[in-house]
């Protein structure tokens, strides 16, 4: 995961150490073809393609979206989304039927199964707490009420609170505080598309929105009902004069909801940005430095 040594005993094995690549690349050659129209959906090859890369999606050895491991300055660290794994998925949800189950007292009718051996997996999800099948979940992850779409990547010790959302391929870093309510959006189509990537450590505050493949670097803190598109505007506040970029919040930076003033033909207006109004100390004390990032800026969780 991002911002994480890749020797963590709990990471899951890269790729090219858990899978035979000869195999990805026939699967990826598969489900392009298919995609493209050129292989029918009812070949038994493309069915083994696609069934085997969201088995894999589920059990970890496969994301949709990963940072780039190339030396090239240019290059690493960057983050490299997987727009075939996309097309499978998409072509998962074609092949397949609604089907009825029952968990307990609920009735689901879906085509997609939920995910199962959660124990073993290390995982708490709280009733009626759902992560689907071909979503992955790491050890210490806890889902309290609220969901995880198929493609979806979840880091170990990340605590995802009621009524929050990750969409399908989001990439979810660890040790991240998901408050109640937050909603992170999904993508499958244009495949290549970025997913919302949330990485290591982030505090993302009650009802705060992402959407259009924004990515939050390490450490941010997002206030509550902060709002980002890939258009909206994030306004360094901190300096003499405003500074404003789109699409990515910086590591450790500190979010709250703000507007800036748009003329229309009836008048003047307060349209929605961001406001970085500081930086979360870079403190090897994660929660001393969160916690004195909140009381310092008066960040609304």
């Amino acid at each position: 995961m991002s911002g994480s040594p890749r020797s963590d005993p709990r990471a899951a094995p890269a790729v090219a150490q858990s899978l035979d690549l000869e195999v990805i690349g026939r699967w990826r050659s598969v489900v392009e073809a298919a995609y493209a129209g050129a292989r029918a959906l009812e070949d038994p090859n493309v069915r083994g393609a696609v069934e085997g890369t969201i088995a894999e999606l589920d059990q970890g050895r496969l994301r949709v979206a990963e940072k780039s491991a190339k030396p090239e300055a240019e290059s690493a660290g960057e983050w490299v989304t997987h727009g075939w794994i996309q097309q499978a998925i998409t072509l998962y949800f074609r092949m397949r039927v609604s089907t009825t189950h029952q968990v307990g007292p609920f009735e689901f009718h879906d085509k997609v199964p939920l995910k199962r051996n959660l124990a073993a997996a290390g995982v708490r999800v709280v009733p009626p707490g759902v992560a689907r099948y071909g979503s992955f979940l790491e050890p210490g992850v806890i889902l309290m009420p609220a969901y995880v779409n198929v493609g979806a990547r979840v880091g170990a010790d990340t605590l995802v609170d009621t009524w929050a959302t990750v969409g399908s391929c989001a990439q979810v870093g660890r040790g991240v505080h998901v408050s109640g309510g937050v909603g992170i959006g999904g993508v499958l189509e244009p495949p290549q598309s970025r997913p919302v990537i949330v990485e290591d450590h982030c505090f993302l505050g009650s009802r705060a929105v992402l959407v259009e493949g924004v990515l939050i670097e390490e450490g941010a803190v997002l206030g509550a009902g902060v709002v980002l598109t890939a258009s909206t505007p994030i306004v360094d506040v901190t300096g003499a004069s405003p500074v404003v970029t789109r699409g990515c919040v910086p590591p450790r930076a500190v979010l709250i909801p703000g507007t800036l003033p748009k003329e229309f033909p009836a008048g003047t207006f307060g349209t929605p940005c961001a406001l970085k109004i500081g930086e979360r100390s870079a403190s090897t004390d994660r929660k001393t430095s969160l916690n004195q990032a909140l009381r310092t800026f008066g960040v609304p969780v």
